[in-house]
């Protein structure tokens, strides 16, 4: 935002050079980027944060300036016509239809204008701030609105159909031709600016070429408007057009301000066009309810939250002097002058109410008003000592299974990586999606940003493993082979529903490689493979209370056929974990095996941990049987155990995988399944001929369930 150090002076007596005004705005939040000398005067290059839109303008920066120096701020101009001459038809000559979308509208007819160059004032005042001229009526416009904060538009009455303003939104299928010469299409979620017949302006965001104003133009319409901030956001990137008024629709003007602003531009143009000021309408459907701020005491607070000492005098200046007035203060300013007491009798009351002003949208509690009384007396004044600690904290319902969680793999020797929100659109393709998301048939599945923050990542992820597998592509470079990562955090989908915001999911995903290294070894003693993968995925799920997980085959499109399980919890598939597909390797540019997973962890923690149960030991042996099963090759050891203990044999107590061998003896389309059974009872000694007929029935329904025989 560039501000005129002359045109400041204008509004505001200041005694400071133009350099030191710049360090002391800097001190108080207003960070001034650079000082240039423009001709005979200085522009400050003023950078905001997108919470004071208060301070797009010069009025804005002078009620800081204000503050700073102790002055008063004086009025833009004359600014002395009176609201006489309202029009006969007011009801008709301005409709507002959608009052949500339109909070406020203003109108002021200028007649008899002389449209030509501006005054070489104007120019200069214009140019020092890095706007060009383009003709008398449409530099004032820009003028004000440079020096109140308050966006304008001028049509060219003799042009709008009926001489009369309907506000609505768009129709479907409805265009207009926008001054910068484009043809745009409309919707119903967008905000028009209508004659009698059709659109003549995009509502906050820019005018129509039909209606604006040329050389032969004669009867001026001024348009001064407040609409809702959130819809001119959305109507602006979704026309992918941002203009100087939108900048400052969205992020929100002074609907108070309106009239002020239309009076301060009639002044000018009848001053600099010769026109006459003709009638005027305000139209003022959603009325401002002003934001009402308790405080127990401002001073007590500010010493809270910072650990300044600022007497409630100096605290009530500076909120007053930036337009923040404490309820009542009226009452008290009679008090004093009668009795000669200090102002800070405000803070006897029990409670403090203040108002804040309707060109601070960024005021709504106590904490705010601290934060201006703190950047005002200095945030270098504030020490380092701790704030008091009035109340103990407290985990989230999840974040103590998820702590635990991670301290379990960390405990296996992973490392947990942070990796980029934002992905290249070349992995949307690559990795199959996990977890509940949107149809992944719909178009726009995935969710895309317009403007990157990183060259090429135009994705939010929708899986963790890109910028996973990332890290483990910056290893490699690095000479580091033997790697074992993992990270929680969110992925994103588009919502099927228009106009809702993405859809947030968190999951966790690990990936691993190389060999297992022990400490104090620099040798690796064995080589990493699907089954630690698997044994990470089952740790973590089994340290949050998740009921066992079942590993199933199946296809998953960045991943090795054949190496390859889908994760399934209750019924439910929650995930994938497998090595890496010969393609995904090559993307990376890897030349060994890599194995990951990823899991819908968020809904997993949604779910009721599963309760421990503990019981005594057993003090009478058990019986041991190990089985071979010569079994076709899809049929996996899953099937062979769920086979036995769905049998709920009360004495089977274990089922455990033992080895499997396939080679000499065996067809090519065969294999050799080794389970092993325990048999055990709690209160008695179990014989062998009774294990026996029970070992054999579990073996014989084995068989006859899956097709298999036992292998002798």
């Amino acid at each position: 935002m560039n501000i005129s150090y002359k045109w400041l002076r204008d509004l505001i007596d200041i005694d400071l050079p133009a350099i030191d005004l710049a360090q002391r705005l800097t001190d108080v939040g207003l960070a001034v980027e650079g000082v240039h000398p423009v001709g005979d005067d200085f522009v400050l290059d003023i950078d905001l944060t997108s919470n004071r839109p208060d301070c797009l303008s010069h009025l804005g920066v002078a009620r800081e300036v204000a503050v700073i120096t102790k002055a008063e701020t004086r009025a833009a101009g004359r600014v002395s016509l009176g609201l006489t001459g309202q029009h006969p038809d007011t009801g008709n000559f301005v409709t507002i239809q959608d009052p949500d979308l339109c909070h406020r509208f203003t109108g002021r007819i200028i007649r008899n204008v002389k449209i030509g160059p501006s005054p070489r004032w104007l120019v200069e005042r214009l140019e020092a701030i890095g706007e060009r001229s383009i003709n008398n009526v449409a530099d004032i416009t820009n003028y004000v609105m440079h020096e109140l904060g308050q966006p304008m538009h001028s049509f060219d009455l003799d042009r709008l159909t009926g001489n009369r303003i309907v506000v609505r939104r768009a129709k479907s299928g409805e265009t207009i031709k926008t001054l910068d010469e484009v043809d745009r299409n409309l919707d119903k979620t967008i905000l028009a600016i209508c004659d009698a017949e059709k659109p003549v302006a995009i509502g906050g965001v820019m005018g129509g070429l039909d209606s604006s104003i040329t050389d032969t133009t004669i009867n001026v319409l001024l348009e001064v408007a407040c609409f809702k901030r959130e819809n001119i956001r959305f109507t602006s990137r979704k026309l992918n057009l941002v203009t100087e008024a939108s900048y400052r629709f969205e992020r929100g003007v002074d609907i108070e301000n309106l009239i002020l602003a239309s009076k301060r531009a009639t002044e000018l143009i009848c001053e600099v066009a010769g026109g006459e000021a003709g009638e005027f309408v305000d139209v003022y459907p959603t009325k401002l309810i002003p934001v009402e701020i308790s405080s127990r005491g401002i001073s007590a607070a500010v010493k809270r939250s910072t650990g300044l000492d600022v007497d409630t005098d100096e605290c009530i200046r500076i909120l007053d002097a930036l337009g923040v007035k404490a309820k009542g203060r009226s009452q008290f300013a009679d008090l004093k002058s009668q009795t000669r007491e200090p102002r800070s009798q405000i803070s006897n009351l029990k409670s403090q109410i203040f108002v804040s002003p309707s060109w601070r949208h960024d005021l709504a509690m106590e904490e705010d008003l601290v934060e201006e009384v703190a950047r005002h007396v200095g945030y270098d004044k504030i020490g380092t000592e701790l704030p008091p600690a009035y109340g103990a904290g407290e985990y989230q319902h999840n974040e103590h299974r998820e702590r635990l969680l991670r301290q379990t793999l960390v405990d296996m020797g992973f490392d947990e990586a942070i990796s980029y929100s934002f992905i290249d659109a070349k992995y949307d393709t690559v990795f199959e999606i996990v977890g509940n998301h949107p149809d992944e048939q719909k178009d726009e599945m995935f969710v895309t940003l317009s403007d990157s923050v990183i060259e090429g990542a135009v994705r939010m992820r929708p899986s963790l493993l890109p910028g996973l597998l990332e890290a483990i592509r910056l290893n490699f470079n690095h000479g580091r082979r033997d790697v074992k990562l993992f990270e929680i955090g969110k992925v994103f989908f588009a919502d099927p529903a228009e106009h809702e915001l993405p859809v947030e999911r968190e999951h966790l995903a690990i990936a691993i490689t190389g060999g297992e290294v022990l400490e104090n070894k620099a040798v690796p003693v064995r080589e990493l493979d699907f089954y630690d993968a698997k044994g990470a995925v089952e740790a973590a799920l089994d340290i949050i209370g998740t009921n066992d997980p079942n590993f199933t085959t199946g296809a998953v499109l960045h991943l090795r056929k054949g190496q390859t399980a889908k994760i399934h919890v209750d019924g439910r598939m929650f995930g994938n974990i497998g090595r890496l597909s010969v393609e995904t390797e090559a993307l990376f540019k890897f030349r060994q095996s890599v194995y990951v997973a990823e899991i819908d962890i968020e809904t997993l923690l949604d779910t009721p941990a599963k309760l421990n149960a503990y019981q005594p030991l057993s003090k009478y042996p058990g019986i041991v049987r190990d089985v071979s099963f010569v079994a076709k090759r899809d049929v996996t050891v899953d099937d062979i155990r769920n086979a036995a203990i769905q049998q709920n044999i009360e004495l089977c107590q274990k089922v455990e995988f033992v080895d499997v061998y396939d080679g000499k003896g065996l067809a090519g389309d065969e294999r050799s399944i080794t389970i092993r059974l325990e048999y055990r009872s709690n209160d008695r000694t179990l014989k062998e001929d009774e294990v026996e007929a029970i070992h054999e029935r579990i073996i014989a329904r084995i068989e006859e369930k899956l097709d298999t025989k036992r292998r002798v």
